[in-house]
């Protein structure tokens, strides 16, 4: 069992991150939206092991990635275009003040703020953070769909091959559901020794108008809303709640 508050500071689930989450479509959403945008100068919040942050920056954006955790930043610091990034361990608010042409927040990093105040106080500085007309884009999974039903041994077990850890089997358990905060296990299991390093985590799912708020109140214009990564319209069935949201002129709120 992680007993971090952080999981993500443990150097095993750090090293197994990116065998669970290699780039695909969201990977392409948020570079083909960067490129739209031609912006420039590029923030990551939550940039975990900087699969995307290093993607954007190999295409000329200049990045500056941020996350809390130290064990998935050097895992980053470890690619190929780690040198052209600003990494900082920390949350949004180490992002600075009005520069940022767009700023992104991928791999569900929004369902892991699960407070109010510590989403309106993220969303704050990523306000600051953009120049006013600058972007921000996250997405979050869609409460509609239910997708938490899934997460049982049966529906997601596979088995992974890490280049050092060698096999792992992985698998979720749904431990609870109380309104719109989800509770689950993730199990990851070595073959080579049996060992089951397990994770218990916390996602919170947002519905789509109390998201368009919270934009609102931190000066956010909400631009689209996609329901999938094709950029399908949001219905019931939708996977996602992808934001595509443009800062206010003026100044930012206090």
């Amino acid at each position: 069992m992680v007993s971090s508050t952080n999981p993500y500071d443990d150097p095993r689930i750090a090293a197994l991150y990116d065998l669970e989450n290699r780039g695909g479509p969201d990977t392409r959403f948020y570079v083909d939206l960067a490129a739209e945008l031609a912006a420039a100068k590029v923030g990551d919040i939550g940039c975990g092991t900087g699969l995307l942050t290093c993607e954007l920056a190999g295409r000329g954006n200049a990045m500056v990635g941020v996350d809390p955790a130290g064990a998935m930043l050097d895992v980053a610091r470890g690619r190929p275009e780690a040198h052209l990034v600003t990494w900082i361990q920390g949350d949004a608010s180490r992002l600075g003040a009005e520069d940022a042409d767009l700023v992104i927040m991928t791999g569900h990093a929004a369902q892991e703020v699960h407070g109010d105040e510590g989403w309106a106080a993220t969303l704050a500085a990523t306000r600051r953070a953009l120049r006013p007309g600058g972007h921000l884009a996250f997405e979050s999974r869609n409460p509609q769909a239910r997708g938490w039903e899934d997460w049982t041994p049966e529906r997601t077990r596979a088995r992974l091959e890490h280049p050092e850890l060698g096999a792992v089997d992985i698998w979720y358990r749904l431990l609870a559901v109380d309104g719109d905060l989800v509770r689950f296990e993730a199990h990851n299991r070595f073959a080579s020794s049996g060992k089951d390093l397990t994770v218990v985590g916390e996602l919170r799912f947002r519905a789509q108008a109390d998201i368009e708020r919270s934009l609102a109140t931190a000066g956010f214009t909400v631009q689209r809303v996609f329901g999938d990564w094709e950029r399908g319209p949001v219905n019931s069935r939708s996977p996602e709640l992808i934001f595509l949201a443009v800062a206010s002129e003026g100044s930012p709120p206090t």
